[in-house]
């Protein structure tokens, strides 16, 4: 599994290996949003991104993600359901 963390989420209309291989990460900064966690932890702990050195990067690289997981939850699920195993 390829940990890397991109400085911004995909935006293709369909589930990329990039979304498969980070399913973790969105499901964690789906949770952390629900909780009402700030986005400077979210994006210290889960994206691995510190916001003291790299505030610009961190919160970009969080908002994209975290919208890509609601993008997953909402639409993308669908091209998880019609993938043959």
């Amino acid at each position: 599994m390829d940990s890397k963390i991109a400085d911004a989420a995909p935006n293709a209309t369909h589930v990329t290996d990039y979304d498969r291989s980070h399913a973790a990460i969105y499901l964690r900064l789906l949770d952390a949003a629900e909780e009402g966690a700030p986005w400077e932890e979210a994006a210290h702990i889960v994206l691995g991104i510190d916001p003291g050195h790299e505030p610009a990067r961190a919160r970009s690289a969080y908002e994209s993600h975290l919208a890509r997981a609601r993008w997953l939850t909402a639409q993308g699920y669908r091209d998880l359901l019609s993938t043959p195993s």
